[in-house]
């Protein structure tokens, strides 16, 4: 299974930016997927994450502003990110909770995308 986000940019801060995470491959399903964010030189957190049955849980730091969703059939994850602010400047990262059919079940990343908002 591979993860492959996209959507990253340079924006202003008040502005809008929706990031995609799509997860390809054979045989699998997609249980937890979500969206991480890292600074350099601090640890990756929590953004928001969605459940296959559309739970979901946001960071304070975000709620109000940003909306994740998904779309089963693609097996993909987005993240609407609307009044951006400079702090959330970071790399953003999407994951997905992987259950094979087989029944094995791991935990895959993306490659993570840049986000820069200027004030």
């Amino acid at each position: 299974v591979q993860l492959q986000a996209s959507g990253g940019g340079l924006v202003q801060a008040g502005g809008f930016l929706r990031l995609s995470c799509a997860a390809s491959g054979n045989s699998f399903s997609v249980n937890i997927m979500g969206w991480y964010r890292q600074v350099s030189g601090k640890q990756r957190e929590l953004v928001a994450r969605i459940t296959s049955s559309g739970s979901i849980n946001y960071a304070d730091s975000v709620k109000g502003r940003f909306a994740i969703s998904r779309d089963n059939a693609k097996n993909t994850v987005y993240l609407q990110m609307n009044s951006l602010k400079p702090e959330d400047t970071a790399v953003y990262y999407c994951n997905g909770d992987i259950t094979y059919y087989g029944g094995s079940r791991a935990l895959y990343w993306g490659q993570g995308t840049q986000v820069t908002v200027s004030s």
